[in-house]
């Protein structure tokens, strides 16, 4: 499950999150904590199965019953100074740092952890990385897979829909002048 540490989401992602929790009791008549207890209860152990057992038992969706799960099951907080397990290969996390610093440079922007990539927002997400097997890393952007030839359009990401375009950077030294201007034009779209 990822954690939503409150203080790398945007103003609108935190309202979206509330309208969520708020939709849950008005429409099922339970409270989230309420919803907890249920999910403390459940025979299944991976988050997937967790998922489809909630859809399947209790006819919560996708959003509803993720929110609860990541209520009953938080990701646990990494230790300060520990390595985040998402970035362990030396060369994606040099690369993560890297694409981070340009990002971070850009005013107003907030650096945020999920599950499977770290995304990149404004008043919504502009650009998403995720490492990739074997060394390296996909950077996702709000951009047209056109803004430049290093751009294709994505096959299948859980990333923000609004991520249109991606590069796949294999070292440090592709984190260059285009990939800094390439995420301002993103930034400058949210």
């Amino acid at each position: 499950m990822p954690h939503w540490d409150e203080e790398t989401l945007t103003d609108r992602q935190r309202a979206w999150f509330a309208s969520v929790r708020e939709g849950l009791a008005r429409d099922t008549g339970k409270s989230l904590e309420a919803w907890v207890q249920i999910a403390l209860a459940c025979p299944e152990t991976s988050h997937r199965a967790r998922l489809k057992w909630f859809k399947d038992i209790h006819g919560l969706g996708q959003n509803r019953a993720s929110t609860v799960l990541s209520a009953a099951f938080p990701s646990p907080e990494s230790d300060a100074g520990e390595a985040d397990p998402l970035w362990s290969d030396p060369a994606s996390a040099a690369i993560y740092d890297a694409v981070a610093a340009l990002a971070q440079a850009l005013p107003d922007v907030r650096a945020g952890r999920r599950k499977a990539y770290s995304p990149f927002s404004r008043n919504v997400q502009f650009a998403a990385l995720r490492p990739l097997k074997g060394g390296g890393a996909l950077l996702g952007l709000a951009l047209s897979p056109n803004a430049s030839s290093r751009l294709t359009a994505p096959k299948r990401e859980s990333w923000s829909e609004r991520l249109k375009a991606q590069a796949t950077l294999a070292t440090i030294g592709e984190v260059d002048d285009e990939i800094a201007d390439l995420l301002k034009e993103a930034w400058k779209g949210s």
